[in-house]
């Protein structure tokens, strides 16, 4: 687990006994979600402790150390503290997603009504006072640089819930579903600041502040470029443009790029690396725009070389392995997935990174553990969006493909 990658090696073609694996696995896990009401813990709630948080007495350094604290204890302790499973807009949008990835799979009628029901909960549960469609936590959340109360929303929300949006447009044909992607678009615009650098633009993480990180500018970028492709509103191709201008101005000199420029967010971790490829390949797309194609692609060789051990376990950063993050294996098949009309070697890839996750980071009941630790320790955590609906979208469209 701790060995540095290099070159992956190509797995053996997926047959039908892979194919079978995979959907036996995404019925355990679609079990375990109707069986739990859709609803899990999240990574960062542990601000939602009812018994601890009055201890914090708000202050931001007690804040931070309950939230992080409950993250990184190897045991769930929600149950002792007082946090109680939720359904979250960013794991509903997840489960959309998966769920008309499924229904192109298989054309069963069940797929259509959960990802349309996932869809309709997410329009009810807008946050509200912005100028246009937005969603965030369900919870209070202590970063190291703010303070950020439930359903205040975030651009990382809003944008993959607006592909959620987009995909259930290009796929129902529902205009009702356009009409919310580009309200979102219109919060991005509208709503949050715009940082200039250059020729580049680095939008904010959340309204009110200047927040520049990558996967986040990069993820609006996106949610605008694919809406462009459809209501064809230039300014929305236009601060695209500078916003993945930016990012590949900040592109280091190994094709990699900080989770931010500032000096505290100097990291280089995989799943935060897929995003911003698939944003750049969104971008590409949605505006037929290919001067960065040459950044797209050095970045994704060097996240396969650098992020996968050879029997595919996702490293999470860069410079070590540990610890085996549940994120990590669902964001690296989904961008393998993104990427396999570019690469040859993505799907068997793909398909080691989800056999190696089925057998190592799925229980026996269904749902998917969130980190290990080593062999021995293990936080089997049933979070939501991190796990089972980052899941459930990854193995769909790994499954759509097989």
């Amino acid at each position: 687990m701790t060995v540095s990658a290099g070159d992956v090696v190509t797995a053996p073609n997926a047959g039908a006994a892979v194919k079978a694996q995979i959907h036996e696995s995404i019925q355990r896990l679609t079990g375990w979600l109707e069986e739990n009401d859709y609803r899990g813990y999240d990574t960062f709630d542990g601000l939602s402790a009812k018994y601890v948080r009055p201890l914090t007495f708000e202050n931001e350094f007690l804040r931070t150390a309950l939230l992080q604290g409950v993250r990184r204890f190897p045991v769930n302790l929600r149950p002792l503290l007082g946090v109680e499973k939720s359904r979250s807009t960013k794991g509903m949008g997840f489960l959309a997603r998966g769920f008309i990835r499924l229904h192109k799979a298989t054309g069963d009628p069940q797929w259509t009504e959960k990802a349309k029901s996932a869809l309709q909960w997410l329009t009810e549960h807008q946050a509200e006072g912005y100028s246009g469609a937005c969603w965030g936590n369900h919870f209070d959340y202590q970063s190291r640089t703010f303070y950020l109360p439930k359903n205040t929303p975030t651009i990382v929300w809003t944008s993959l819930i607006g592909h959620a949006f987009l995909d259930g447009y290009e796929y129902f044909h529902d205009v009702s579903y356009l009409k919310t992607a580009i309200s979102a678009c219109e919060h991005i615009v509208n709503d949050l600041n715009k940082t200039a650098h250059g020729n580049g633009v680095c939008i904010s993480y959340i309204p009110g502040r200047i927040s520049e990180v990558h996967n986040a500018n990069t993820l609006g970028a996106s949610l605008l470029a694919r809406t462009y492709s459809h209501a064809h509103d230039d300014s929305y191709r236009d601060l695209a443009q500078k916003a993945i201008r930016y990012t590949a101005q900040h592109q280091r000199a190994d094709s990699s790029w900080y989770y931010g420029e500032n000096e505290n967010l100097h990291w280089v971790d995989n799943f935060h690396t897929a995003y911003v490829l698939d944003c750049f390949k969104h971008y590409a797309h949605g505006t037929g725009d290919d001067r960065f194609q040459q950044n797209m692609m050095n970045g994704y060789a060097y996240w396969k070389k650098i992020f996968f051990l050879e029997d595919g376990t996702p490293r999470y950063y860069d410079h070590k392995t540990l610890p085996l993050d549940i994120q990590c294996s669902s964001q690296a098949i989904d961008t393998l997935v993104f990427f396999h009309d570019l690469d040859p070697e993505s799907l068997p890839l793909a398909v080691k990174v989800a056999q190696w996750t089925i057998t190592n980071m799925q229980d026996r009941s269904g749902y998917f553990y969130y980190r290990r630790y080593s062999p021995w320790l293990v936080n089997k955590t049933p979070t939501l969006h991190w796990g089972q609906a980052t899941m459930l979208s990854a193995l769909a469209g790994l499954y759509r493909l097989l």
